[in-house]
């Protein structure tokens, strides 16, 4: 197969070759005239190679995306965002997994840092301070989680908190045990406070577990030793877990206990029974954020958006209490 050149592109549309090159890199040309040169490009199928378009822009042309674990299906939702999105805007995407150590994050993103023209940190594990020192607030963008100075992309957790006691509450719960995550996960905090702040409720806290399938484990035994008659978890992987070990202990779900996780991953719908979770719209906190770090949004002046979460009710919560 003949790849088409800048120079077949430069020939179709009657301009030079660096013509052709400024009205593909945003360069100064009338608009007719780029015009006509992304008409032709196209009709011709040209793919520009970066490494060339990088020694004239002083651009890679890639991204990084840092994740602390991509066995849990929510951070591989939220780098299919990212991954779909660059696809569509001419990027690259070089994917880092941290596995839970903010070491390894922070060396991450020095390393992404220098090789790339701007790194996505999703739910990143290390201090505020930490991170204000190692990150540049102009090629650096949060995803799921804020710290001020540094932009992010977060979703409403507060909001699919309400939505998720009000839920159960109505179902005449009023023991609610939280499964927590990691003590340094900005998600955990953002959660437990504001269940703290539901009101009517006891609300029993149960933290210091890994926010994996094995922690969920370990939170059922946990759950059953309370008198909690609802679980709240951290996320999905916690709370099927959970869902688990009540089984294999001879719980029946929901009838004798309420469980809802957070996130909505896929899994979540495939469980037995499926799962009530507060849906986090992961795929496209990826994409507004690759946006945000390529200044493609009209964000507000602290450069952060706030995504919307929803209860999706299923049968893990849906028995109503005397």
């Amino acid at each position: 197969m003949v790849r088409t050149t800048v120079q077949d592109v430069a020939r179709a549309a009657g301009v030079s070759v660096s013509t052709v090159s400024r009205a593909l890199t945003g360069g100064i040309v009338s608009p007719a005239t780029r015009e006509a040169v992304l008409e032709v490009a196209t009709r011709l199928g040209y793919q520009p190679n970066r490494a060339a378009r990088g020694l004239i822009t002083g651009r890679t042309g890639n991204l990084g995306l840092i994740v602390p674990d991509l066995r849990n299906p929510f951070f591989a939702d939220v780098a299919k965002g990212v991954t779909a999105r660059a696809r569509a805007v001419d990027h690259g995407v070089f994917i880092t997994d941290t596995d839970e150590d903010p070491v390894a994050e922070l060396e991450a993103l020095a390393t992404l840092g220098r090789n790339t023209d701007g790194v996505l940190l999703c739910s990143p594990r290390a201090s505020d301070a930490d991170l204000l020192a190692a990150a540049d607030p102009e090629s650096t963008v949060l995803l799921h989680r804020r710290v001020p100075g540094l932009p992010s992309v977060v979703a409403d957790i507060a909001g699919g908190i309400r939505q998720a006691v009000r839920h159960l509450r109505a179902l005449g719960h009023r023991r609610i045990a939280y499964v927590s995550g990691p003590e340094d996960s900005w998600a955990a905090q953002q959660r437990l406070a504001a269940l703290s702040a539901a009101g009517d409720l006891e609300l029993l806290p149960l933290g210091g577990l890994a926010p994996t399938f094995d922690g969920g484990l370990l939170a059922g035994d946990l759950v059953l030793d309370s008198p909690a008659t609802a679980v709240l978890a951290y996320n999905d992987l916690v709370a099927l877990g959970v869902l688990h070990r009540l089984a294999a202990r001879g719980v029946v779900v929901p009838e004798r206990m309420s469980v809802v996780g957070f996130d909505d991953v896929s899994l979540a719908a495939m469980s037995h029974p499926p799962l009530t979770s507060v849906a986090v719209p992961k795929d496209r906190a990826g994409a507004v954020g690759l946006d945000l770090l390529l200044g493609r949004t009209g964000a507000t002046t602290e450069r952060e958006a706030v995504l919307p979460t929803g209860l999706v009710v299923r049968a893990s919560s849906g028995v109503a209490r005397p």
